[in-house]
Parts: C-alpha cells; sequence; structure tokens
C-alpha cells in the first residue's frame, strides 16, 4: 500500500489512464468504464478501476505539475505494476494552425522544469519522449475513429502563469505545438522503470488568440480524447 495512492496489492491495472484533474477520473470511470470501483481517495485523488471491452483499465488522478505527477507515476509502477501509463489532459496551444478541440499526441516533451537537470547533475539535457508503440497505435486508433490527431513535441511548465509569453512564441517558432505541466515528469520515470507512456491531449483554449473551451466543447473534445486512450491502452 504506497503512502499517496493507498489501494490495495490488485485493485490496480496494468494498463493506467492518468488525467490531472480526481473529478475528470471520475467522469471518465463512469463514463466509459463497466463496473467501475474506486479504489483510493487518498488527499481526494481518486483512482477507479473497470472495464473497456473487457480488459482492466484503471484511471487515476494525478495532480498538477510535474512534482504532483512524478509521485503518482513512480507509486503506480514501483507498488502496483503499472506497466502502460497514459496521461490524458487539456493543453493551451501554441501552433496558430490549432483550434480548439483539436488531439494532440505528444512525441516529446520539452520542459523549464530543473527536475531532469538535477537528475543528470546539470551535465545533459535529458529529452523524454514517447512509447513508439503506444504513440502508432493512438494513430491508427485516431485514424479508425475518424480523429484527426497532431503528433509533435509539447512543453510541461513549471508555471501556469508565465512571466515570459515571448519563450512560448519562440518554442512554437521551433515547432512546440502546445503547453501544459506533467508530460516531462511522466516520461521521463516511466523511461527510468522500462514502462511505456504516452500523452494524449485535447486543446482547450490557444494561447496566443486567447481562445478557450466551452462546457459543451469539453465534454465533446475530451471524449474523444479519451476513447483514443482507452483503445490504444487495451491494444
Amino acid at each position: 500500500m504506497s503512502v499517496h495512492i493507498g489501494a490495495k496489492p490488485g485493485d490496480i491495472a496494468e494498463r493506467v489512464l492518468l488525467p490531472g484533474d480526481p473529478m475528470r477520473a471520475k467522469w471518465i470511470a463512469e463514463t466509459f468504464l463497466k463496473d467501475p470501483v474506486c479504489y483510493t481517495q487518498v488527499r481526494g485523488m481518486l483512482g477507479f478501476t473497470g472495464t473497456w471491452q473487457g480488459v482492466p483499465v484503471s484511471v487515476q488522478g494525478s495532480g498538477m505539475g510535474m512534482p504532483s505527477a512524478s509521485i503518482y507515476t513512480h507509486e503506480l509502477i514501483n507498488e502496483y505494476g503499472a506497466k502502460s501509463i497514459i496521461r490524458i489532459g487539456s493543453c493551451g496551444a501554441l501552433a496558430m494552425d490549432l483550434q480548439l478541440g483539436d488531439v494532440i499526441a505528444a512525441i516529446g516533451s520539452a520542459t523549464d522544469s530543473n527536475m531532469n537537470r538535477l537528475r543528470f547533475d546539470g551535465l545533459v539535457d535529458y529529452a523524454p519522449v514517447a512509447d513508439f508503440g503506444l504513440l502508432r497505435t493512438a494513430a491508427e486508433v485516431a485514424e479508425r475513429r475518424n480523429v484527426p490527431l497532431r503528433v509533435g513535441p509539447i512543453l510541461a511548465a513549471d508555471e501556469f502563469y508565465t512571466d515570459r509569453p515571448d519563450l512560448y512564441d519562440r518554442l512554437a517558432d521551433y515547432g512546440v505545438l502546445a503547453v501544459e505541466m506533467e508530460s516531462a515528469a511522466i516520461y521521463t520515470i516511466a523511461a527510468k522503470f522500462g514502462v511505456k507512456a504516452l500523452t494524449i491531449l485535447t486543446v482547450s483554449d490557444h494561447i496566443k488568440r486567447g481562445d478557450k473551451m466551452d462546457a459543451a466543447q469539453r465534454e465533446q473534445g475530451f471524449s474523444d480524447m479519451v476513447q483514443i486512450g482507452l483503445d490504444t491502452a487495451i491494444a
């Protein structure tokens, strides 16, 4: 039983979807999984296990930011034997050709965090990337579902409210599609322990244009993302 999750052995499936928001984890479990069971409410960070197309899948809230995501990713892998972790969440678009509701699969995750610099004694800028098998499967699943999927690099930022929006412009010039706050940590820890990881995101707002999704757009857009994540997890 881990410190931050507190589930019993066997409560959590090898395939885990990892939204940041615990209430989104609850919505996913109740909307998409068959016979979901809540296995943790520790610190209000809800986790559920059910089945998708007959295959056990868990959905675990991870909180906001890389420190929190690191804790849950580490414990899911080392305490509960997770083999495949798919982050699903929202992001702010940087690329001008992205629209609200577009779905992104992150091939790699740049970051302004010092976590990996400290991990490698400041000698290497480690480049966290997705598992290619999961990424390829997600692209195939999206095509079958007729959902356009944009594949490319993203930024995992330490700050939600940045004092340097000019850096976002520069990142966009270098092909970075969007910004969120967890993926680099998840990719790094999964790589360390030999576990597959992927990040799938829905554009909920556009950083440069100021557009934001309304409630109806979020529900439909997130549904596409979640179903791609679930199909990818069980493939």
